[in-house]
């Protein structure tokens, strides 16, 4: 089989497009020269990868299959580049990091800030994504590291253990359930609540929590950060579920109660995911050692 890289760089383009003719112009060529190259790659691999049609391109299941291949060829060649540049693995090259909301907005801002200072070659693309999206894009190469919390069932991944945290509810000062001992999540969902913006991770998680328990929530109001949500149930305004960990932190400034939630999906373990670990480069190593210390505040009593 001969395959040149080229040709998979540019079907990743045209499928994530997905229009030949705009893939061909991130491939900086023209869409007679990749409708050709395509065809030929078509002819390798003895498949019809793309449908076309007046609207575009689609992937057939053939192509869906090489796009999950071509990715990780793609980033394991990125990866074999930086190995052997000039300054070396560990202090240059790129590093794609999918994570959680509580990842997003907590902890990785302070600790990238001082990891890029230190790595001055080292740039990073940081998105937030779904616990869902996070294990698809480690498997199918479309990020070099994920970082999520809760139980994950993948195969052919590597997860490293690196924190415990948990989801706690916050009250304003003199609210009913301050007097309950061990809240379960039913008990809260006839109160206002105050949450995360829609699709974010946590968001869709306690949605999912209370559809297994045949209820919804009722949002309040939405607002982008833990603090937001703090100020607003500090004001009155509703509860909250957020982590322990952002909980205890706001809760030094602001007159909130915290209060344990009697669930046991309350209590999440923090994992960072990789396909595999020995593989990656040197930088994104010292960024994985750099989180796996990390530790949460003492726990609310």
């Amino acid at each position: 089989m001969n395959i040149d890289f080229k040709d998979l760089a540019l079907f990743i383009q045209i499928a994530e497009a997905p229009s030949l003719t705009q893939g061909a112009k991130r491939s900086f060529m023209s869409p007679a020269a990749a409708s050709a190259r395509i065809k030929a790659l078509e002819v390798e691999l003895n498949t019809q990868l793309l449908y076309r049609d007046s609207r575009g391109v689609g992937l057939t299941e053939g192509g869906r299959r090489l796009l999950t291949h071509a990715r990780l060829i793609m980033r394991q060649l990125g990866y074999l580049k930086t190995e052997f540049d000039e300054y070396g693995a560990d202090v240059s090259g790129h590093i794609r990091i999918f994570a959680n909301t509580t990842a997003v907005s907590e902890f990785l801002p302070q600790l990238l800030a001082g990891f890029l200072a230190s790595y001055p070659g080292v740039t990073i693309d940081l998105q937030e994504r779904h616990s869902s999206d996070i294990v698809r894009g480690v498997l199918d190469g479309s990020t070099d590291m994920g970082i999520t919390a809760g139980p994950i069932s993948a195969k052919d991944l590597e997860i490293i253990h690196f924190s415990t945290d948990r989801l706690v509810l916050v009250l304003p000062q003199g609210h009913p359930l301050e007097a309950v001992v061990a809240i379960k999540f039913e008990e809260l969902i006839r109160y206002p609540q105050i949450g995360l913006q829609e699709g974010s991770t946590l968001h869709v998680f306690l949605r999912e929590q209370a559809r297994h328990i045949g209820h919804s929530l009722t949002w309040r109001i939405q607002v982008s950060s833990f603090e937001s949500v703090c100020r607003m149930v500090e004001a009155g305004v509703g509860i909250g579920v957020i982590p322990e960990s952002a909980a205890l932190r706001h809760q030094r400034l602001m007159s909130i109660t915290v209060k344990h939630l009697d669930e046991l999906w309350a209590v999440r373990e923090r994992s960072i995911v990789v396909r595999e670990y020995e593989a990656l480069p040197g930088c994104v190593k010292a960024l994985i050692n750099l989180i796996k210390p990390i530790k949460v505040p003492a726990s609310v009593g």
